[in-house]
């Protein structure tokens, strides 16, 4: 169903937000992080876009890739003034480098 919504309003963040999210959650991991840079391609200040991605690509034991996504939505949430988004970032991204 998401897929249809998707291909019906290409544009709509939320969709594609919960499209990627749900392709994480069957183990379809790069075509989730397909989903998630197309996102963030078209909607670059989507903050939860980077965190999620990153999220799916550090449990894959992928930290580098984890990393620099989660420094481009700190730098995604500071632009939108979403302190809290930035923090957990942050603290991810603080977890990952120790």
């Amino acid at each position: 169903m998401l897929r249809e919504i998707v291909a019906q309003q290409p544009n709509d963040a939320f969709a594609r937000y919960g499209l990627a999210m749900e392709l994480g959650n069957r183990g379809e991991l790069e075509s989730a992080l397909a989903e998630f840079k197309t996102l963030l391609n078209m909607h670059p200040d989507y903050a939860a876009g980077y965190f999620m991605a990153a999220q799916q690509l550090a449990k894959a034991g992928r930290s580098d890739e984890a990393k620099d996504y989660l420094t481009r939505g700190i730098a995604a949430a500071e632009r939108t003034r979403n302190s809290h988004a930035a923090g957990e970032m942050q603290a991810m991204l603080d977890e990952l480098e120790a």
